[in-house]
């Protein structure tokens, strides 16, 4: 199951005793803020979860696996790339 947006801001309202609509507003300008820095280019870190940071996918060749004959160009495009911090992965992992 995957949590969303709502369910977080479920969870925290009630561990905290915050209004929903207070601690949605926080997630929401949170979320707006990374946003923003990624779009800027600019790396985006949280000591012990981890670093979001944008980098440049180079141009390749796809082709279609029903007719392989047919070659597409990918074009070169900026991803977004998260790298676990050291808390996160032992707690992941289980160590």
């Amino acid at each position: 199951m995957t949590m969303t947006k709502r369910d977080l801001v479920v969870r925290i309202a009630e561990e905290t005793g915050l209004i929903q609509q207070d601690v949605f507003a926080v997630i929401q300008k949170t979320l707006d803020y990374i946003t923003a820095s990624l779009a800027k280019g600019e790396g985006v870190e949280f000591r012990n979860f981890g670093v979001f940071e944008v980098r440049q996918r180079k141009a390749r060749i796809g082709r279609n696996p029903n007719k392989p004959a047919n070659v597409v160009t990918i074009p070169a495009r900026k991803v977004v790339k998260f790298k676990p911090g050291k808390i996160m992965k032992t707690t992941i992992m289980g160590i």
